[in-house]
């Protein structure tokens, strides 16, 4: 099985610089833009489903995608929602990293709950549609830190409306692209003493 995660495409808040979480925010003239612009990327891949996370602007983009490309609109999974950021949503973005840089933030879900929401949620579409190949829609740091568990590797941040490939072989993930580019290998880890990758990154 082949899967593609698009990140959403822009909501104000994301122009605006603010965090933005489970907060329910829809998508704006230029997300809707951007989601077209990824059913451009995405035809004649061989696609045959969309599935989302419930949040409203992950939704609508999904919805634009199946209609410009003609396939089946699946189901929302509540486990591929965002990072619920608690207290801070809506706050700047921007400033609560430089706050806290390794995303610990107070009142927030831990990045290890994402990981593991993400896991569960995968793991859930790969069990409903069987040998289909899936997009995925989802939101930024949900996409990141998943694909970073399954890569064993820091990942820079995904971009509105950005397409991320992976596939299943039996029970190995494979992560293939990212925010549209290849994946470069890892240089071969051959020093027992090598550090393993945190998939959280640097700055958690």
């Amino acid at each position: 099985m082949t899967f593609a995660f698009i990140r959403h495409g822009q909501t104000d808040w994301n122009r605006d610089d603010k965090l933005q979480g489970s907060s329910d925010i829809p998508l704006n003239a230029q997300g809707r833009e951007q989601a077209h612009e990824a059913a451009g990327i995405l035809a004649d891949g061989g696609w045959e489903v969309v599935v989302s996370s419930p949040l409203a602007r992950a939704r609508e983009t999904a919805k634009i995608i199946a209609h410009d490309l003609g396939l089946e609109l699946g189901p929302s999974y509540p486990s591929l929602v965002e990072r619920d950021y608690g207290p801070l949503e809506g706050q700047s973005s921007s400033e609560t990293v430089a706050r806290w840089p390794h995303r610990d933030y107070p009142g927030a879900e831990s990045l290890d709950s994402v990981v593991s929401r993400g896991l569960a949620g995968l793991a859930r579409v790969a069990d409903d549609f069987r040998d289909r190949d899936v997009v995925i829609v989802a939101h930024g740091t949900i996409i990141r830190y998943t694909l970073a568990a399954l890569a064993g590797r820091p990942l820079d941040a995904i971009r509105n409306g950005s397409i991320s490939t992976f596939r299943l072989d039996g029970d190995r993930w494979e992560v293939l692209t990212v925010n549209g580019q290849p994946l470069v290998p890892l240089a071969d880890a051959t020093d027992s003493e090598a550090p393993a990758a945190d998939p959280r990154g640097s700055a958690g």
